[in-house]
């Protein structure tokens, strides 16, 4: 896990709200400048074998502090009782169905698709965000980030920001890893690239490609 350090004085206003134009790396703090904020970052995979409540519609509820139904182990996962969610944001690709704008539609969408009981069902990050900023600057960066990192890349993404006592503010960010084609459908999560050589020409491509 890689740490990271604001370089420089932080803005009252974000101008554009990107994660890369607040943040520095950690070495480049040598170089001088003011460290205000401190900037954490947790990315992990939920998948079936992890034992991690199995399913990533639990974790989905739990980050939106929401009720969701999973149809793939029958359990409702219940969170409208915890607190500090205080935004929460569903954004598609441009292919994605428009009906995945609702939570449940989207993780159980998610869940169907993947057969296997071990299965890589999405990607998280866990970001911290500036204390000095508010809500609308938090909506503004995340909303950033996600357009140009994530739904622009063919992927999900489920976005919920908490502070619950003013003094941790943080995003929850689940993702699809599925890419999806044109018309809306799950595609496979990766392909194999073949590399063929002719003397000292390279050439790589997929199963797809070569037929």
């Amino acid at each position: 896990m890689q740490s990271w350090i604001f370089h420089g004085r932080l803005p009252a206003k974000p101008a554009t709200g990107s994660f890369s134009q607040l943040f520095v790396p950690h070495d480049s703090a040598s170089k001088g400048g003011m460290h205000i904020a401190i900037y954490h970052l947790e990315a992990k995979i939920i998948s079936r074998g992890t034992g991690r409540s199995v399913v990533v519609v639990a974790a989905a509820a739990y980050a939106s502090c929401s009720r969701l139904y999973n149809d793939y182990d029958g359990i409702t996962h219940d969170y409208t009782r915890k607190r500090g969610c205080r935004y929460s944001e569903i954004f598609l690709s441009d292919t994605a169905p428009a009906q995945w704008k609702d939570r449940q539609t989207l993780w159980e969408a998610v869940e169907t698709v993947e057969k296997a009981k071990n299965s890589r069902l999405a990607r998280e990050l866990i970001v911290a965000l500036p204390i000095e900023l508010e809500l609308s600057d938090w909506k503004q960066i995340l909303r950033q980030f996600i357009t140009e990192q994530c739904t622009s890349k063919g992927m999900c993404a489920d976005v919920s920001i908490y502070d619950t006592d003013g003094h941790n503010p943080h995003a929850h960010i689940l993702l699809t890893v599925r890419p999806l084609d044109q018309a809306g459908h799950w595609q496979a999560k990766t392909q194999k690239e073949y590399l063929c050589r002719r003397g000292f020409d390279e050439q790589a491509f997929t199963a797809e490609e070569f037929l």
